[in-house]
């Protein structure tokens, strides 16, 4: 089994991300292994999942805990965005008090980014912090959204406003499991790496270009999806490691993200997935960057290009409320003195952050992606 293992080195707590082909099998050990674990855990582990990939994935990981001498429970919490909220934790909570979890048991997360950051804080949260680890199933948990510790739910009027920074003890990637993914969602997790592409790697956004196919995991070539892998938790890991709270440098992995959560919560995280928002935010701030005179238009071309190749919308519904849009931005986690900050493009693998876009300009971006 063919592993790498990217260091994530931060003042607290050291962790590692491991890429490995059938690595669900080795969760148990890796656990146990003090090489990968700064403390020895505790016998008890709680696995947090949601039916689907339970089905698939959930006896392989507590027979793998259980063999390393671990008392594994599971939880499971229906699938989707729209559950991603307080009252889930609450569920997680009142399951944790009953298994009598304590300050040195750990909580696995076992699916997509929403079971990631729910579970993320629930760790964090009870008994003021015990172990988490992260077994991110889907592309977009596995390229982002499991790395870097940030943990949270949504808030009926803006997402991911309720949270917390804590960081896993350890990230498992098994590209296996994305033998099951469905095709949208693999789609959702390639707007992340495009996204890597345009802020960070040159490279990574050229060797996109010349895929023939992204938009579905058969099409994808064993060595590309580990280069994307690879080079996408490298970027992640890279940034975290610089600047973990989002002070400074971090912010620039919003990129697309600040419209992207506006246009999820204006449509009730119903109908964009979390990927396609962000690849409809990529495309305003595209704009928005060319309208400003800070990017090419050819280059915003290639990235509008390669997010159709990959089968992502670049169009806004025909009734989507763009009056609306100022309301929902102001209550982003990113406003700052009552102004909000935009991740945009200065050039393909740079990005500047900036308060002083005008409203007109954000106006005049999204209502040239409404469908006529």
């Amino acid at each position: 089994m063919q592993q790498t293992f990217i260091p994530v080195p931060l003042p607290q707590q050291t962790y590692q991300i491991a890429i490995a082909s059938g690595g669900l099998t080795q969760l148990g050990p890796w656990l146990q292994d003090r090489s990968l674990q700064s403390v020895k855990l505790g016998q008890k582990v709680l696995i947090v999942s949601n039916p689907q990939i339970w089905k698939h994935y959930g006896d392989i990981v507590q027979d793998s805990l259980a063999k390393a001498g671990f008392q594994v429970e599971h939880f499971l919490l229906p699938a989707g965005e729209r559950y991603k909220t307080p009252r889930s934790i609450q569920k997680i909570y009142d399951y944790a008090l009953d298994l009598k979890l304590e300050r040195s048991s750990t909580l696995v997360a076992l699916g997509g980014g929403v079971i990631g950051d729910m579970t993320g804080f629930a760790a964090a949260t009870w008994l003021r912090g015990i172990n988490f680890v992260q077994v991110p199933t889907s592309l977009l948990a596995m390229v982002d959204a499991s790395i870097g510790g940030k943990t949270g739910v949504n808030h009926p009027k803006g997402k991911n406003l309720i949270g917390a920074f804590y960081q896993p003890r350890l990230v498992l990637i098994d590209p296996d499991t994305l033998t099951t993914l469905a095709s949208r969602e693999f789609r959702a997790g390639m707007a992340e790496v495009i996204k890597y592409g345009v802020i960070w790697d040159l490279e990574l956004f050229e060797r996109l270009e010349s895929c023939d196919r992204t938009h579905q995991y058969r099409y994808m070539p064993t060595e590309i999806l580990t280069e994307i892998l690879t080079r996408s938790a490298q970027a992640k890991a890279d940034v975290v490691t610089q600047d973990e709270k989002e002070a400074g440098l971090r912010a620039i992995l919003n990129y697309g993200h600040t419209i992207g959560h506006a246009i999820e919560s204006l449509t009730g995280y119903r109908l964009f997935n979390h990927g396609e928002a962000v690849a409809l935010g990529m495309v305003a701030a595209a704009d928005i960057a060319v309208q400003l005179d800070w990017w090419p238009a050819e280059d915003a071309q290639r990235q509008h290009q390669l997010i159709q190749k990959t089968g992502l919308p670049t169009e806004l519904p025909a009734d989507f409320a763009i009056e609306s849009v100022a309301d929902v931005l102001l209550t982003d986690k990113k406003v700052k003195d009552g102004k909000v900050r935009f991740i945009l493009p200065t050039q393909l693998s740079e990005v500047k952050i900036t308060d002083q876009v005008p409203g007109q300009v954000i106006v005049r971006a999204l209502k040239g992606m409404k469908v006529s």
